[in-house]
């Protein structure tokens, strides 16, 4: 079996890589019996050198390779037939804009997993960059904070090399006295978190952070049920009640808002769940959040404030409640939003080092025990030019012109 890391080619340029040298010489060394190449790039955070003097052939040409691995999509034109190809497709959902790269990988009867859909039998996902788009998004959120208030000045996350590195800015800064909601249980939450503690913010129980006025910076991290609650006003506590009947709830969020300077949004939104907060919430004066960083970044929806996703380039804008519009973020009015929806991209290094190790331990080992966990019938989407049956619910989405 050949593997080929490919260059990446989606504009802007990613820097990200499936496999950085160090995991990729991990992985030849757990299975001998592959053969791995990686494409030649000139925009990898790993250099073509790294590769090469870790042993692998660094090629133009990887069309010999039977299973091709990259992070995001790949180009129509650049597509190999018959081929089985690893990458974030952006399909899953219907997403009008790759409809025509669906099509196509179909007529040239190419076998497409989408790393979304790399899931265990229960159905959670099993790699991602998630973490790192939460580690990310709490530095950027900070970053936001200081240039809204001219309270310190702190580089993009970008140029700096990795985690270690965003920690070191972070706690060059003098916090006020500040209240910090994170929402979520997951992955993207848990990254945020680790950047929380590392500034060694105190954490606080729900209670307290409700009740109670605090001489230090803290932080409260939340999930479903503390932000939502039953319609029929019985004491929730099953969050599977939740995740299977959101239309019995409705949000209870407000009671934090009243009492928060910093949200970060790192929870995942169901289809029927309540949104967090409304237009309507924001305009209240009870409502006191002054920064968002959401890297859920679901537009114009449970996260009211924001309104489109940011660029890395250009990550911060303004919320202005009564006119429900885009103002500049140093406006006394505004609420200061960073929705950046590519967050990991910022930190290329770590990402990669860490979706290597997920892609290792869960996908590559089923190309060697006749898939015996299931992994890759689950996410195949695509083979002899069809839909697989799982994702057959995309049929109406490939025939639309």
């Amino acid at each position: 079996m050949k593997f080929a890391i490919i260059k990446e080619r989606k504009n802007p340029p990613d820097r990200r890589v499936v496999f950085s040298p160090s995991k990729l010489a991990k992985a030849r060394e757990k299975y001998p019996e592959a053969t791995f190449k990686v494409e030649a790039s000139d925009i990898r955070v790993f250099s073509d050198e790294e590769y090469i003097d870790a042993g692998f052939e660094v090629t133009n040409n990887v069309s010999d390779c039977d299973v091709m691995i990259g992070v995001k999509e790949v180009p129509i034109d650049a597509l190999i037939p018959n081929k089985k190809y690893f990458f974030f497709s952006h399909t899953i959902k219907k997403q009008s804009y790759n409809r025509k790269l669906l099509q196509a990988i179909l007529e040239k009867n190419i076998e497409l997993y989408d790393h979304e859909t790399i899931v265990s039998d229960k159905g959670f996902r099993l790699i991602g960059f998630g973490r790192y788009a939460g580690i990310v998004g709490a530095y950027n959120g900070f970053r936001a904070w200081g240039l809204k208030y001219n309270s310190w000045n702190l580089p993009k996350a970008g140029p700096l090399p990795n985690q270690a590195a965003l920690i070191k800015e972070l706690n060059n800064i003098e916090l006020p006295n500040i209240k910090i909601l994170l929402t979520g249980s997951g992955k993207v939450s848990n990254g945020s978190k680790e950047m929380l503690d590392a500034m060694n913010i105190k954490s606080v129980s729900v209670e307290n952070y409700l009740n109670n006025t605090f001489d230090e910076p803290v932080y409260c991290k939340i999930d479903v049920l503390d932000y939502n609650k039953r319609l029929d006003g019985t004491e929730a506590t099953d969050v599977f009640d939740f995740f299977n009947y959101p239309e019995k709830y409705e949000s209870d969020f407000m009671r934090f808002a009243k009492v928060t300077n910093y949200y970060i949004a790192g929870h995942f939104y169901g289809d029927g769940a309540p949104y967090l907060y409304t237009r309507n919430d924001v305009k209240s004066s009870d409502f006191n959040i002054k920064v968002v960083a959401d890297i859920s970044c679901d537009v114009d929806g449970p996260v009211a404030t924001t309104l489109r996703a940011s660029t890395i380039a250009d990550p911060i804008y303004g919320y202005d409640p009564q006119t429900e519009s885009e103002v500049d973020y140093k406006n006394e009015k505004a609420i200061t939003v960073m929705a950046v929806d590519n967050l990991p991209c910022e930190l290329p290094q770590d990402a990669s080092e860490g979706f290597g190790d997920m892609f290792l331990k869960h996908v590559i080992p089923a190309f060697f025990n006749n898939d015996k966990d299931g992994i890759l019938k689950r996410a195949k989407i695509t083979g002899n030019g069809k839909l697989t049956e799982r994702f057959s619910y995309l049929q109406d989405y490939i025939e639309e012109k």
